[in-house]
């Protein structure tokens, strides 16, 4: 796949310091690194031999064994990152480099989490089209998941890329924007579209929820039950994460208790000040089931902020609909005080950090860029707003939508806590970006660029959270086996030959919550299907990725 790009790298991987050299039984050899095989195990020296995008041999090679050498001296060599929850579906279309992603070792991405790039139907399509246009500039030709991965295709990407379908979009697709339960036929409508999705490549269903997980339990069984039936797995965000997660994370479990289907939780946490230090509970739950032999993992990112719109502080009342819905409500008065009073409402805030710990990462509108960075009881003392509500409010009505937030509301320790569990994997909710252009805009959060480097670095080199090999497990191993990939994910003989090679004494993130787009250091080299896209610290500029396919695949050629 990409093959023009392998022509074009002869030249630009010498011009990096790649060593070439006549013959070879191998396409390329990594000497004298120390190997983190991705599976726990201690580390251990030996050569990587590379012979047509796949690892061809382990052991005592010689530099003369290869066309082409890395020297990994005092440098890890360690299996590619696989990053189990992102939303870089668009912005790989936009940019195919996948800047951000690759230079921290990521070498797959699995897009999806409620908003899919598939099915587009009805509704659904008429709004993606719309916001595509305004937003980046890009027409939307596919519909389906296979259009999709056909488009990629056709644009090159220097990662490969995996993608999961939400059922609440589905659900979207098929009744439009009305809130009540799918009759039987729409159902049955809902079930064929994830059935198509999983054809088409999808690797399992993901939602993404509010207070309390969902309400149609039966419609979720529904869909979660074809997807099983397809090897997909069930990936949900339980809701709030902060009262309510004992009652989200039972419903998660209820899931894999009614349909069979693994469960994996996005981003496992508890948020909101008062509530620090009371994981214990939610957790339990989730061991509980395990040993009751239900199959239930996690992700996590090592930060304490999190990153989503500000329409997650609201109700539904206020702003189930079409795009503008919101800001149509918050233009009358008499909302506005309702929403002062909605017991959800309070709680939401003071869930995602309260007014001083919501914070603005990006406006649309150029009036309110310079806000960027402050949080919403900063902007409410620069405004001389009485009430930091009431700036919440008129910011969203000049954005014409819900604003882009960071959130600052989770403790260290429990973020320390939960990475230790054994079945938690590494995930950075974040987006394949670049400081230039438009994914340069705004202030993201910074786990776009550095949530791997940051945990080698930071929680494995410096707090000594995890043993460096378990953190590699982590983020290699245990996300493999929970999308069910059956060569990818070690280093192992016969497996792709996605590898990073870093150094573990300089390791680091750079992105700070002030000035996050800042790619880090301490990663040289990263191949991505044995080619290298970063080559000594640099990207070259190649695209090699493929799309990979979740169990229920039919090949058109079939």
């Amino acid at each position: 796949m990409f093959r023009s790009s392998h022509l074009v790298l002869v030249v630009a991987l010498a011009s990096l310091g790649f060593v070439a050299q006549p013959g070879g039984r191998y396409d390329l050899v990594i000497v004298n690194g120390s190997i983190v095989d991705g599976t726990g195990n201690p580390w251990y020296r030996a050569d990587v031999g590379i012979k047509n995008g796949r690892i061809a041999a382990i052991g005592t090679l010689g530099r003369g064994a290869g066309a082409s050498i890395i020297d990994a001296a005092g440098k890890v060599v360690a299996p590619g990152f696989i990053d189990l929850h992102t939303h870089s579906d668009i912005p790989l279309l936009v940019d195919g480099t996948a800047q951000s992603k690759v230079r921290e070792g990521v070498t797959l991405d699995v897009l999806g989490e409620s908003a899919s790039v598939a099915p587009l139907e009805g509704v659904v399509l008429d709004s993606f089209r719309s916001q595509m246009k305004r937003h980046y500039g890009l027409d939307v030709d596919w519909t389906t998941v296979a259009g999709f991965f056909d488009r990629l295709r056709r644009q090159g990407v220097s990662i490969n890329v995996a993608t999961s379908v939400a059922p609440q979009q589905i659900k979207v697709a098929v009744l439009g924007y009305e809130n009540r339960p799918a009759r039987s036929d729409e159902l049955e409508r809902m079930k064929a579209l994830v059935a198509a999705a999983m054809r088409d490549g999808a690797v399992g269903l993901s939602t993404a929820y509010e207070g309390g997980g969902y309400d149609n339990a039966e419609e979720i069984f529904a869909m979660a039950k074809v997807a099983h039936e397809h090897g997909g797995y069930y990936g949900t965000h339980v809701g709030s994460e902060g009262y309510q997660l004992v009652e989200e994370v039972q419903k998660a479990i209820k899931v894999a208790e009614a349909t069979g289907i693994p469960v994996h939780i996005y981003h496992l946490k508890i948020r909101g000040r008062k509530l620090w230090g009371q994981a214990g509970p939610a957790i339990k739950l989730i061991e509980d089931a395990r040993r009751r032999g239900l199959e239930i993992t996690a992700n996590q990112y090592p930060y304490t902020a999190m990153q989503h719109p500000w329409g997650a502080l609201f109700p539904e009342w206020a702003k189930n609909g079409p795009p503008g819905t919101i800001v149509k409500v918050l233009s009358d008065r008499s909302n506005r005080e309702k929403l002062k009073k909605d017991p959800q409402f309070v709680q939401y805030v003071e869930e995602h950090g309260g007014w001083e710990g919501i914070v603005a990462s990006r406006f649309s509108n150029a009036a309110d860029k310079p806000l960027e960075g402050r949080s919403i009881a900063e902007i409410a003392k620069l405004r001389g707003d009485r009430d930091p509500a009431d700036t919440c409010f008129n910011l969203i009505v000049e954005e014409g939508g819900f604003v882009d937030g960071v959130h600052h509301n989770m403790s260290e320790d429990d973020v320390r806590m939960i990475m230790r569990l054994p079945w938690v994997a590494i995930a950075s909710d974040g987006s394949a970006l670049r400081p230039e252009g438009v994914l340069g805009d705004g202030l993201p959060h910074p786990r776009s660029y550095g949530t791997n480097p940051r945990v080698l670095g930071h929680y494995v080199r410096d707090e000594h959270v995890l043993t460096l090999e378990d953190a590699v497990r982590k983020m290699t191993s245990l996300p493999a086996q929970i999308l069910r990939l059956k060569d990818r994910g070690l280093v192992r003989e016969g497996y792709w030959a996605d590898i990073v090679v870093f150094d573990p004494a300089t390791v680091a993130d750079r992105g700070t919550y002030e000035r996050p787009a800042q790619y880090p250091v301490g990663i040289s080299d990263v191949l991505v299907n044995g080619v290298a896209v970063v080559r000594a610290g640099e990207h070259t500029g190649a695209k090699p990725g493929m799309t990979i396919y979740g169990g229920g695949h039919v090949s058109m050629s079939h």
